[in-house]
């Protein structure tokens, strides 16, 4: 057997495993959410996180078995962390999105599909969140009218959450 079809076998072996463990885990998340009464929409993101984690995990294991060296894939990762750092260092309201959008979808007391009031003196919104973005939260204000705030602006307006 030549070198490069172990590594196949491997290659393919190793999906199968990822794959199939990452159905059982998406699986136990729905049921998680569907006994505990979790909105779909977190149930969705939860699943979203998950494939990123296992995708990385397949992408790590499958350049070992290839036989990239773990000081190679070090360098490289931490080229990565570099470039996205002066990147995030460069536009804070990037970073500050993000945060924003954390504390939206973990400890904000509005989700997705609620109907709110944003109080402000100047510019008031009513509407139903569609969409919590990385970077941005969507309000449909109409049927055919949707605002887009930066997430750290919807952060720091009083909300009124309508029933």
């Amino acid at each position: 057997m030549k070198p490069y079809e172990l590594q196949l076998i491997e290659t393919l072996v190793t999906f199968v495993i990822v794959f199939t463990t990452l159905k059982i885990v998406q699986r136990i998340i729905d049921n998680f959410g569907n006994k505990y009464s979790y909105h779909k929409t977190r149930v969705k993101i939860v699943r979203k996180i998950i494939l990123f984690l296992a995708v990385t995990l397949l992408t790590v294991i499958t350049a070992f078995i290839w036989g990239i060296k773990a000081s190679q894939l070090a360098t490289y990762i931490a080229s990565l962390f570099t470039v996205l750092g002066i990147a995030f260092v460069a536009q804070w309201s990037l970073l500050s999105n993000i945060t924003a959008t954390l504390i939206l979808f973990f400890n904000h007391q509005v989700h997705i599909g609620d109907k709110i009031q944003i109080l402000d003196k100047e510019f008031q919104i009513e509407g139903e969140i569609s969409d919590i973005g990385i970077f941005f939260t969507v309000i449909k204000v109409s049927n055919q009218e949707y605002i887009s705030l930066p997430s750290n602006v919807f952060i720091q307006k009083m909300v009124k959450k309508i029933k």
